[in-house]
């Protein structure tokens, strides 16, 4: 019970420093993001762990990724990508739907090229190397 008291406190923390950031009052964000005033403010505090929907709407509200929320409430697991996808992420001008698909592609690319540099050599690709040490 203890960690989901944590997250909830861990959710609304990280609402209030990106509302904060973002110059908005707990009663400009609840009407962007359609949520009554004492409803966000007790996700702010931790009291209410807000379910998916609501951290959408809030994330619209706030105009941040509601992945970069989903994460922070424990919904989804700390995404990969590094730099690349952070950026894709933060994209202010890009769609939730074009930046999940710039991220699959990136993350295709990326497991290609893991699996090539895992795979065995193969006789052709060794004699070449050997060539271009060569010359």
């Amino acid at each position: 019970m203890d960690k989901v008291a944590d997250i909830a406190s861990d959710i609304g923390e990280y609402i209030r420093q990106q509302r904060s950031s973002a110059k908005i009052s707990l009663r400009q964000l609840s009407k962007l993001a359609g949520v009554s005033n004492p409803y966000l403010s007790q996700i702010e505090r931790g009291v209410r762990k807000p379910s998916a929907e609501i951290l959408q709407q809030i994330a619209k509200g706030l105009r941040i990724s509601a992945e970069a929320l989903y994460v922070q409430a424990g919904i989804l697991d700390l995404p990969t990508g590094g730099p690349v996808g952070d950026a894709i992420r933060s994209d202010a001008e890009l769609t939730e739907r074009q930046k999940q698909v710039l991220l699959d592609v990136y993350e295709s690319f990326r497991r290609e090229n893991a699996a090539a540099n895992t795979a065995p050599k193969t006789t052709h690709e060794t004699a070449q190397e050997t060539t271009e040490e060569s010359a």
